[in-house]
């Protein structure tokens, strides 16, 4: 029975409204469940199978349009893609490994290219029953596939068909693939279009019932899983949020124990640094003042700034009151006198600071307060500036808003940072540098203006232009008389000079060379004059300038002292990279750094470390260290040395012509270094520059300068005169 008007059989068009029906659903699936690749593996099966059937059922018609040829092209061409199709989809959707050369080669060699043919005889010859004897390779094939599917499930469960799910999927996939087999029969035989459609349809139907089988399953296994866990959840919510309570109220009161303990500290740091700091200015006066007591005065400033910053911050955190508001003072008189003191200490460094400020503006605050913005406002200006910038501070009014403006060339805030520099703690880098202060200035500048009612606001963007600029808004003061001014106390600021770091002497060949890795100026200024004494001291602000420093040094260091958190390369970084230096492998390492945990040791010792010393540390104790590190390694070195010089003079067979004494009488009497008779020593056993090098652990273009020394010394021009030179 046909679809009227149609060559489709009403079983065929069944089957197409069935196949539409779980087309839909496996679509609505894919969507639900897009991670799913074989909900998409099942739906490309599903339409070619409704591509098959439709064009298997109305063609060929010849009230369709398009000849007899086409049509039965196309046919015959729905009825191979199918197949073609089933290897990769068994290959993915049950992982059978064994079906990849079917996928890749096997339905190109076995199926495309004899379906060719098939178009090709049936182009030439018209005949459709001669054509269709091309297709007998093509069922052979699909029982070699069929032989391939049982070995390949075979593999996948490695021959165990204990279980019933191996058995199942042989089953159903054979079942599936069998009707493709012996669709030329039913073609040959004339069994019609119905029971074409039967066959085919029931075996690739019962391959999606598997797979709906499958998916069913795992879905009920997750259901379960979900179900599950969702009580467990639910139970640990209640334990953790029991727990979550304790725990938070706990930490509350150890938090404000350590808050209370912290402020005490700092309260309690105040008073010693006060009587330090002013036993020491009165020291400084009464004796002649020294570079070692600046130092000392401006690191004191320092870290008295840093306690008064972490005291101030936390008062205001428990809403202690810090300034007395109810004040009237003048703001432009203030702003005057600080600028007056920080142009001293900006002029040191070639910054220069430009200033408009409007006379008279008077504001109702605490004038220390006051002090307070400008200081941290105009030191880091100064900070962050280098030499040649401008800083401008600007303040006037309006008639009842004071506007208060400082505008610095520096490398600037990114607009998306500009929020957090307000937080406590916060630092704009993570990188550790000279200037680099604990975060406390500009919040404590926010609390202050939030107190007096006023606006601060960041104006910075680096991606366009280098600087800042920092807006203040305050209330002003009206109706000012003497009796409500009080006088303004301007404290002196930190000490904002940029030390310099002391220039390197002419290296003394007599001497060991040591150098010294680290970013604090101060401190490496410090270790720099406590080595000079014994040592050639080379000095760099990070790894990354050390390693640059070492490849412009004459002679390689006996020695490297360095610090561990630096910019750009790390200590850590740097001592790895030395490591696997074949020139500098061998210098021994020494880190300094405050960094003193267990495992920043281990880990500094790991690296090759020699030693590994915490600050705060004792001088003393660190050159006797060096000292007797030095004197070892010197030992090794000639013993090394001794060795090598040794088995050369075993393995010449030449006569030696000298006698050691007289050598050494001759490198004395042309007044020749301990370093120069042992690389002439080696230049008379015929050597060449670069051994030389290898052997004393310097580099090739050190042993040709101190040989142009000796040439010069001992007034020769080549080795053989040398040697006659030195009766060698």
């Amino acid at each position: 029975m046909l679809i009227p008007g149609t060559q489709m059989h009403i079983v065929t068009f069944i089957f197409v409204s069935i196949e539409i029906v779980i087309l839909f659903y496996l679509l609505i699936y894919r969507l639900a469940r897009p991670d799913d690749r074989t909900a998409y593996l099942n739906i490309v099966l599903i339409f070619l199978l409704i591509t098959y059937n439709i064009t298997g059922g109305l063609l060929p018609d010849e009230n369709m349009p398009g000849s007899f040829f086409f049509q039965e092209v196309l046919a015959y061409a729905t009825g191979f893609i199918t197949p073609c199709y089933f290897p990769y989809y068994v290959y993915r959707a049950f992982s059978l490994e064994k079906m990849k050369f079917h996928v890749y080669k096997g339905i190109y060699l076995f199926l495309i290219i004899p379906y060719l043919f098939f178009v090709i005889v049936f182009a030439i010859t018209n005949k459709l029953e001669l054509a269709k004897y091309l297709l007998i390779p093509p069922v052979a094939y699909a029982l070699w596939v069929i032989l391939s599917l049982i070995k390949a499930i075979r593999y996948k469960y490695k021959n165990d068909f204990s279980s019933r799910q191996p058995k199942e999927e042989m089953l159903v996939l054979l079942v599936s693939l069998t009707p493709w087999v012996i669709l030329p029969l039913i073609d040959f035989f004339g069994m019609g279009q119905a029971v074409e459609a039967c066959i085919t349809n029931f075996g690739f139907l019962s391959l999606f019932a598997l797979q709906m089988k499958l998916h069913i399953k795992e879905m009920r296994t997750e259901h379960e899983r979900l179900t599950t866990s969702e009580q467990q959840l639910l139970n640990w919510n209640t334990n953790l949020k029991n727990e979550v309570e304790k725990r938070t109220k706990e930490l509350e009161i150890i938090n404000e124990q350590r808050t209370n303990t912290f402020v005490n500290l700092a309260h309690e740091t105040k008073t010693p640094l006060t009587l330090i700091n002013n036993y020491l200015e009165e020291y400084i006066n009464k004796n002649a003042p020294s570079e070692e007591l600046e130092i000392v005065k401006r690191n004191i400033g320092k870290l008295s700034g840093d306690i008064v910053n972490l005291f101030d911050l936390e008062k205001f955190n428990k809403g202690f009151a810090s300034y007395n508001h109810n004040l009237v003072c003048n703001f432009s008189e203030i702003l005057k006198d600080s600028i007056a003191l920080f142009k001293q200490y900006s002029a040191r460094n070639n910054i220069e600071i430009k200033d408009l400020i409007t006379n008279g503006i008077f504001i109702q605050a605490d004038p220390l307060s006051i002090n307070r913005i400008i200081n941290n406002l105009v030191e880091n200006a100064v900070k962050f500036s280098k030499d040649g910038d401008i800083i401008e501070i600007v303040l006037k009014h309006t008639d009842d808003t004071i506007l208060f403006t400082v505008k610095d060339f520096g490398g600037g805030i990114p607009v998306e940072l500009q929020g957090k520099v307000f937080e406590p703690y916060y630092q704009l880098t993570n990188h550790k540098g000279n200037t680099q202060g604990m975060g406390l200035g500009l919040p404590i500048v926010k609390k202050v203006i939030d107190d007096l009612k006023g606006d601060i606001k960041i104006i910075s963007n680096p991606k366009f232009s280098r600087g800042t600029e920092i807006v203040i808004t305050l209330n002003r003061y009206e109706g000012v008389t003497k009796e409500t001014v009080v006088s303004n106390f301007v404290p002196i600021p930190a000490a904002l000079n940029k030390e310099k770091l002391i220039e390197e002497e002419i290296p003394d060949e007599a001497k060991q060379s040591i150098l010294v890795v680290e970013d604090n100026i101060t401190m490496i200024n410090y270790l720099i004059k406590k080595l000079r004494e014994k040592y050639n001291v080379h000095a760099a602000l990070n790894g990354n300038d050390a390693l640059k420093k070492m490849k412009e040094l004459s002679v390689i260091p006996d020695l490297i002292i360095t610090d561990i958190m630096m910019d750009k390369v790390d200590g850590y970084d740097f001592a790895k990279i030395i490591s696997k230096s074949a020139s500098y492998s061998h210098i021994p390492f020494i880190f300094l750094s405050a960094k003193s945990t267990l495992n920043d040791k281990l880990l500094g010792l790991k690296l090759g470390a020699i030693d590994y010393v915490p600050k705060p540390f004792s001088i003393s104790e660190l050159l006797q260290k060096i000292d007797s590190l030095l004197l070892n390694s010197g030992k090794q070195k000639k013993a090394i040395w001794d060795k090598a010089f040794g088995s050369l003079n075993l393995n010449n067979t030449s006569p030696i012509k000298d006698s050691k004494g007289t050598f050494e009488q001759n490198c004395e009497l042309y007044h020749l270094t301990a370093r120069e008779k042992d690389i002439a020593k080696l230049i008379c056993q015929g050597q060449k520059y670069k051994d030389i090098g290898e052997t004393l652990f310097i580099a090739e273009r050190t042993v040709t300068k101190h040989a142009q020394n000796i040439f010069e010394k001992t007034q020769v021009s080549n080795k053989i005169e040398l040697m006659n030179k030195l009766e060698f």
